[in-house]
């Protein structure tokens, strides 16, 4: 390891650093979100339920699972072949968001539209096929009821500048 200090097995070293990670989360009172690769559980199991991320797939060690106050996966069916559900609905360009594990709140599964030329998520209320993205009002606009043509300019002070009026560089 980069650290040169020995912690034995890569279920230690992992257990270690997920563990590092909360007390400076906590020290801090900094969010901190870390990434983990998921064992190969899922490969074996059928289907899109089985399919679907858990808990027990968070590869190298359980102190990840112990030591997380929010545990959250994507899971996209149609990466796995999967393209219709149960009730033969539609399962392409469609990601879900499971969050496993909630220490303070609820946990549940959230559907997305994924579009995969853009690595891009939608929420599903606000998918239109063959639209590419979702037009959304700008909340500066309703600082100045509507008004486009004040917007930027009434928030920043007209031209961009320093606080001191002069050119900002770019």
């Amino acid at each position: 390891n980069a650290s040169g200090m020995s912690f034995g097995s890569r279920e230690q070293e992992v257990s270690t650093i997920s563990r590092s990670l909360k007390g400076l989360a906590k020290e801090l009172n900094i969010p901190i979100i870390a990434l983990s690769q998921l064992n190969r559980g899922v490969e074996t199991r059928q289907g899109n339920e089985g399919k679907r991320p858990q808990l027990a797939d968070l590869r190298e060690s359980g102190a990840i699972e112990q030591d997380a106050d929010i545990v959250c996966f994507i899971h996209r069916p149609e990466y796995y072949r999967i393209t219709e559900d149960e009730q033969g609905n539609s399962l392409i360009g469609v990601a879900e968001i499971i969050v496993a594990k909630h220490r303070n709140g609820p946990t549940g599964l959230a559907k997305m539209r994924f579009d995969s030329e853009y690595a891009r998520f939608q929420n599903m209320d606000d998918f239109v096929v063959g639209q590419r993205y979702v037009e959304r009002p700008s909340k500066m606009n309703k600082a100045t009821n509507g008004d486009p043509s004040s917007s930027a300019d009434a928030l920043s002070g007209g031209d961009f500048t320093t606080p001191n009026k002069e050119p900002l560089p770019f």
